[in-house]
């Protein structure tokens, strides 16, 4: 049975680790630690990773996981100097009883994939940092445009799609969507501070 664990780290990353019996996958490590710890714990060994993109919060543990599971298989973009896969739009692999499809979604960057994994109901989309709850990634060395069509590309997937971002934003994206719209009724009002 396939499970997904978030591990928490660095200021607000998510490393999302998916786990199938003794193996395991896991996406954007920024920090090798929690990773490392936490497969120890589990008696886990990796056997993949996967890259979005090349920012450090989501590449930095690369080394030091790839020195602990030398046999790993790394799966990036071009960008990425320690992928042992590398792979694109419409790159597809099978994984334990499901298939992996890669989507480019530029527009955080110009490089950045997206990971969608359809085992059974529901699919599950790995975003990186073009979607968020209650917001979207950051423009660096994308444009407006590119973001603006990968969301669409990911408004397009079936509602029952799991989104599984790479950082915890929600509360300070809620924050700015209520000071930029305060009487949208459909933004959620969190507590005033006093």
């Amino acid at each position: 049975m396939l499970k997904i664990t978030p591990i928490p780290a660095l200021a607000d990353n998510y490393i999302w680790l998916l786990q199938q019996g003794n193996e395991a996958v896991c996406i954007d490590p920024g920090d090798a630690a929690p990773v490392a710890g936490y497969l120890k714990a589990h008696g886990l060994v990796l056997c993949q990773i996967w890259i979005t993109h090349h920012h450090a919060d989501h590449t930095a543990g690369l080394p030091e996981l790839i020195r602990q599971f030398p046999d790993c298989r790394v799966y990036a973009n071009h960008d990425i100097p320690q992928a042992t896969h590398t792979v694109g739009e419409g790159s597809r692999w099978p994984l334990w009883q499901s298939q992996v499809e890669v989507w480019h979604t530029p527009g955080h960057t110009q490089t950045h994939l997206s990971y969608l994994l359809q085992a059974d109901e529901p699919a599950r989309l790995f975003c990186g940092d073009t979607l968020f709850s209650a917001g979207c990634g950051r423009v660096f060395d994308g444009t407006p445009a590119q973001l603006f069509a990968s969301l669409q590309r990911i408004n397009r997937l079936p509602e029952n799609t799991l989104l599984y971002p790479a950082h915890e934003y929600t509360a300070a994206n809620l924050r700015f969507a209520a000071h930029i719209e305060p009487h949208n009724p459909e933004i959620f009002r969190l507590p005033r501070r006093r």
